[in-house]
């Protein structure tokens, strides 16, 4: 497998941490280069200096539409050609919709929906001339939403729906769409949550599988990987997520609904409290400054 992206080149968003920057070092590993965006600068630096001359990193906010599109071309300059994409970088928010800081749910949409907008507008032209491939990082949540992460569910199913829509406006050129749908992964934020939100654990534990285990980064970087070298329309983390997706309409149904008003009778109310004690609206590394 470790030849699977030899002369391909991948621009990852949010690749200083997480999936992102699994992603990017797994596909070094594997043959390939890679073009680091994200946010926060030393880490971004600390991965590109681990990988070498296979990568190279840019600061870029993906709420920034010029910032985006100026790192994208810059990237596309500086290795020659971008094969794959993976529109990754994504964010989210504690309270509920009583509760949450206005700004903290826009934050939340501008970065997991409009970023993976701004970055699939600023990477098509790359990808069309190589035929190449871009995934979209979607999530499980896309279609088993939860109380007190409304903003986070609403933006990857927007997610979700976006990529669809691309997938169909590619086909012209040649240009594969995938969306990845990972459930809970090993990372800062899921970390993060857990820690500062005892009730977002407990709720956790009363979901049935897969949504109520956690999955490797390892695990998930190599199944976005795979699924990236075969260009695959769906990559589900892990394997049963798929499930979720063919049965996504009995979570909406009418069935469910007595388990769920059992569940969140105690745990919604402590989630918010546990939300106003800790005095913020996303984990705690999460960069919190202004649109620029």
């Amino acid at each position: 497998m470790t030849s699977n992206f030899t002369g391909k080149v991948a621009l990852v968003t949010g690749a200083a941490r997480g999936i992102g920057a699994g992603v990017a070092r797994e596909y070094v590993r594997r043959g390939g280069r890679v073009a680091l965006l994200g946010l926060e600068p030393d880490e971004l630096k600390a991965v590109a200096a681990e990988l070498g001359d296979a990568a190279a990193w840019w600061e870029a906010d993906v709420r920034d539409t010029e910032a985006v599109q100026s790192a994208v071309d810059a990237a596309a300059a500086h290795f020659g050609r971008i094969d794959h994409v993976v529109a990754n970088a994504g964010i989210s928010s504690y309270g509920t919709i009583r509760q949450i800081d206005p700004d903290a749910f826009e934050r939340v949409v501008d970065v997991n929906l409009n970023g993976v907008f701004r970055t699939l507008r600023a990477t098509i032209p790359h990808v069309i001339e190589t035929k190449g491939y871009l995934l979209v990082i979607s999530s499980l949540a896309a279609f088993t939403p939860l109380a007190g992460l409304a903003p986070y569910n609403a933006s990857k199913a927007g997610a979700e729906a976006l990529g669809l829509a691309v997938r169909q406006e590619m086909y012209p050129f040649g240009v594969r769409v995938g969306i990845c749908h990972p459930s809970w992964i090993d990372t800062d934020i899921v970390r993060g949550a857990e820690a500062d939100l005892p009730s977002f654990k407990a709720i956790r534990g009363k979901l049935p599988p897969p949504a109520n285990g956690t999955t490797t980064l390892e695990e998930c970087v190599d199944r976005i990987c795979d699924g990236m070298a075969k260009r695959k329309r769906r990559v589900y983390v892990p394997r049963a997520v798929g499930v979720s997706n063919w049965t996504r309409a009995l979570f909406s149904s009418p069935l469910p609904e007595p388990i769920v008003k059992l569940m969140v009778r105690r745990t919604v109310p402590q989630m918010e409290k546990e939300v106003a004690a800790l005095g913020r609206s996303h984990s705690a590394h999460i960069p919190v400054t202004p649109k620029r």
